[in-house]
């Protein structure tokens, strides 16, 4: 293997560079060990690194097109749909995928896609949707600077949704929604004993259009809030038809922006599937641009594993 790898860094959920969520994607790493990944993540210090590999000879067999890694700075990830979305637009760039369906193996299962031609968008399908029953918003809504008086008038529970990740859904008001300002030791606490980091989703719904203006927050972020957020996109399709905001049978699209207040706007484009209250299968989709491309260095091996999941201990309380 040469020294010297491949990257691109491409902009997620928008058509214009500098806007969307940033992603960076190293191309020829089969021979990269986890440890590896890590350090290359851990040297962009973007929301999401993704490392795009040969399907395997059982992957192959039953339609898998390429396997998927994704590393934050600080661990792997099973899924994450920007990710998801930029990689399979970039091979398609390059020539390495087909326009139309394709699957794509990650740690969360196989999932397909469908790119569109010339640069067009890519659709993501995420995985089985999951559905918690109601929890209490306001450990959440503190994390984020926000208190039960944030939350929408007459809104429906909070719970855990997902396909593939999940995340809290914290419906408020579109004033509070600015007001929002992450404490990331607070959210690590509430994520001690979790496999993976379950991001706080703070969203304003207009029920006229079916938009939501959102945000989304997490301890193990660069910043603390993430720009554009596919997985969290989805699970919010699983939390509308559940709350009643979307219809209870049939297909429904809705529309995310996000990064707004990042300086970074997005757009979101998404359908749910639903059968008496509860969804069956969630779609988001959305365009890439590419910003920058060139060559990184492979990092020297070493026994240092990633950092694990959950977060280190409860830190000491404020004074």
């Amino acid at each position: 293997m040469s020294d010297q790898l491949e990257f691109h860094v491409v902009d997620v959920f928008t058509d214009v560079p500098f806007a969307g969520n940033q992603l960076a994607v190293v191309l020829g790493a089969e021979s990269l060990s986890t440890a590896q990944m890590q350090t290359l993540a851990r040297q962009f210090q973007l929301s999401e690194t993704a490392f795009p590999l040969a399907p395997t000879v059982a992957e192959r067999a039953r339609g898998v097109d390429y396997r998927l890694r994704i590393f934050t700075p600080q661990s792997e990830l099973p899924f994450a749909g920007h990710p998801s979305v930029g990689s399979a637009w970039l091979l398609a760039r390059l020539g390495r995928l087909l326009p139309g369906r394709v699957v794509q193996a990650c740690l969360a299962g196989e999932l397909p896609l469908v790119v569109a031609p010339e640069g067009g968008p890519v659709e993501l399908t995420g995985g089985s949707p999951t559905l918690s029953e109601p929890v209490d918003p306001a450990p959440s809504l503190a994390a984020i600077g926000l208190t039960a008086g944030d939350l929408a008038p007459r809104a429906p529970a909070s719970r855990t949704a997902g396909t593939g990740l999940e995340y809290v859904y914290l419906p408020v008001r579109p004033d509070s929604l600015d007001l929002a300002r992450p404490d990331l030791a607070a959210l690590a606490r509430l994520d001690v004993g979790a496999v993976h980091p379950i991001g706080r989703y703070a969203f304003a719904w207009d029920d006229a259009t079916r938009t939501a203006r959102a945000r989304m927050f997490s301890w193990d972020m660069p910043t603390g809030e993430d720009p554009a957020t596919g997985s969290a996109a989805l699970g919010l399709g699983v939390w509308l038809v559940a709350s009643g905001w979307l219809p209870a049978d049939g297909t429904s699209t809705y529309t995310v922006t996000q990064g707004v207040e990042m300086g970074r706007p997005s757009l979101l484009e998404c359908s749910v599937d639903s059968v008496a209250g509860a969804a069956w299968v969630a779609r988001v989709s959305g365009r890439v641009a590419l910003v920058a491309r060139g060559q990184i260095t492979v990092p020297t091996p070493t026994p240092y594993p990633p950092t694990p999941h959950p977060p280190p201990p409860n830190p000491a309380p404020r004074p």
